[in-house]
């Protein structure tokens, strides 16, 4: 869906790269998520995706075609961080205006309005959403034409987690219907949730290409932490996995009755991106 060979972009009057030497190749159906921190060049490889930036070096395919070719619009949605509506319009004028742009394939907005939990407000002006609505109201806009590839730039942002759910619900609903959807976040947690393979950005350069269930088992440590009482004082005690039947001291435990909890040490992605990029998030 998408094959990015030695791409470097500079923005006019900096003089180094904001971007540099970006390969990445990009599945159809895939969730692929672009994971750094602010800065870190996310939403410039984004907006060359999208057509938006020109003037890059380098080599860029999209749906299968060069960037911006015939028809190109119309099989591309996008959810920026920050959503502009006309304000004086209801949510349904919105919604009406943008899909008016597309020539087929429309769906209902009041449908996808549903989705995310903005039935009461279909009919509400948008001056009166609150950040969180206007984000949801956004994701809608996004997939009005329903578009084969899909960018999405934080799109849980400001959301409380009944919302966030419901987001994270609805972009899995899309993944299983074929979209090849692509997030931009630092939220590691909703990546590792929905993100079939994530790439490591930081200072424009991608660092790693994996998903997150192999780089978890490359990188947590194979080992348990037991917690049990001994004496009415709570202990803990670490074992190596391998060879936890093996462990005497563990089998006492256990034919004591003593345990409370049994923790595998499993590092989150948070920590494996710090690990590999020396790097936060923030």
């Amino acid at each position: 869906m998408i094959q990015v060979q030695d791409l470097t972009f500079t923005y006019p009057k900096n003089v180094e790269p904001t971007i540099q030497d970006i390969n990445v190749s990009i599945d159809e159906g895939e969730i692929f998520g672009f994971l750094g921190p602010s800065g870190a060049g996310k939403s410039t490889l984004q907006k060359i995706l999208i057509g938006v930036l020109k003037g890059y070096k380098g080599d860029v395919t999209v749906l299968h075609h060069k960037v911006k070719h015939t028809d190109f619009y119309n099989r591309l949605g996008v959810a920026f961080e920050t959503p502009n509506f006309y304000q004086k319009f209801t949510a349904a004028e919105n919604l009406q205006f943008f899909q008016s742009f597309y020539r087929k394939n429309r769906l209902d907005g009041k449908e996808l309005m549903a989705k995310m939990g903005l039935s009461d407000a279909y009919h509400t002006r948008v001056s009166e959403f609150s950040k969180g609505m206007k984000m949801r109201l956004n994701l809608c806009r996004a997939f009005l034409h329903d578009p084969e590839l899909i960018f999405l730039d934080e799109p849980t942002s400001g959301l409380d987690p009944v919302n966030v759910k419901k987001v994270k619900d609805f972009i899995l609903e899309k993944k299983a219907q074929g979209k090849t959807i692509i997030l931009n976040t630092h939220n590691m947690s909703v990546a590792e949730e929905l993100c079939d393979r994530v790439a490591f950005i930081v200072d424009g350069s991608v660092k790693l290409v994996e998903s997150p269930n192999v780089l978890k088992k490359q990188y947590s440590e194979k080992t348990v932490t037991v917690v049990y009482e001994s004496d009415g004082v709570e202990r803990s005690e670490q074992f190596e996995l391998k060879k936890l039947g093996q462990q005497t001291t563990f089998q006492t435990i256990l034919e004591r009755d003593q345990i409370i909890k049994i923790e595998t040490e499993e590092k989150t992605l948070e920590d494996i991106f710090i690990a590999v990029t020396g790097r936060n998030l923030q």
